[in-house]
């Protein structure tokens, strides 16, 4: 009697093993090599994203003149909101009266305004979870928010029946949505009417940032301001602002202790 012959698995296990070990030392063949190749390459884009972000932010000198020159446009409100807050351009645009206490001062960002491909200016979600979140307004926004409503008011009964009840703070004459590339174009053109140098409307957040760090305002508090999702990004962004405000610290110090002359006694306790 023939015995059958039993065929073993091992040969084509062995030889799919050896065909991936084969692949891994040419770099093709297999998937892995690939993955491991490009897990090799994340941190670079990591850290090509990480690098500091090049803006203009305006000085107090130039946020004083651009406040100053704001005063007489019709979106005055919103410029002195930009800078005063940094909300970003499309949370200005996507603010509701609802969405403002005038009595506690107070204002809730919920939504953006944005312009999609596909549905035209829709109301988004806002930027990240951190960005919905809820501010108080400086004084001097709350007055110009009561006179941009008493305008908008004035407005509503011009247009009469062409007013359309968006409830929107920031509207068109009657009352629709403003484009945020329309505002970036009235923007570029206040700036060149004021003598103001010429940034993005973006700049008025790195602006309020900027300053606020420049008076000493915790980290923390300018993170929740601006909505970021934690604080290493505000950490990262504003890197040179910080920097440049350790220097003046650590020369002032150079300075103090640079001194001998009627120095008064050190305290014995540093609290």
């Amino acid at each position: 009697m023939l015995r059958r012959r039993r065929v073993l698995p091992e040969a084509p296990v062995r030889f799919d093993r050896d065909l991936r070990a084969l692949g891994a030392q040419v770099g093709t063949g297999t998937r892995r090599p690939r993955r491991r190749a490009a897990a090799q390459r994340r941190p670079e884009r990591r850290s090509r994203h990480a690098r500091p972000r090049r803006f203009r932010p305006l000085t107090a000198t130039e946020a004083r003149q651009f406040l100053d020159a704001a005063r007489t446009d019709r979106l005055h409100a919103l410029y002195e909101l930009a800078l005063r807050t940094g909300l970003r351009k499309g949370e200005l645009l996507g603010l509701h009266w609802e969405d403002l206490d005038l009595t506690t001062g107070t204002a809730s960002i919920r939504r953006s305004l944005q312009r999609t491909r596909s549905g035209g200016l829709t109301h988004l979600p806002t930027k990240t979870r951190a960005s919905e979140r809820r501010i108080a307004l400086p004084t001097e926004c709350l007055h110009s928010l009561k006179k941009h409503q008493e305008r908008q008011d004035k407005e509503r009964e011009t247009a009469g029946s062409a007013w359309t009840d968006s409830g929107l703070v920031f509207s068109t004459p009657t009352g629709r949505p403003l484009d945020p590339a329309n505002l970036t174009r009235r923007f570029r053109g206040f700036l060149n009417q004021a003598g103001l140098r010429r940034i993005r409307f973006h700049d008025l957040r790195h602006s309020t940032a900027t300053l606020l760090l420049e008076q000493g305002v915790d980290l923390i508090v300018i993170k929740e301001l601006l909505g970021h999702a934690h604080i290493g990004v505000t950490a990262g962004v504003y890197t040179h602002v910080r920097l440049r405000l350790q220097r003046q610290a650590v020369d002032a110090l150079g300075n103090a202790l640079g001194s001998t002359d009627g120095d008064p006694p050190a305290a014995a306790v540093v609290r």
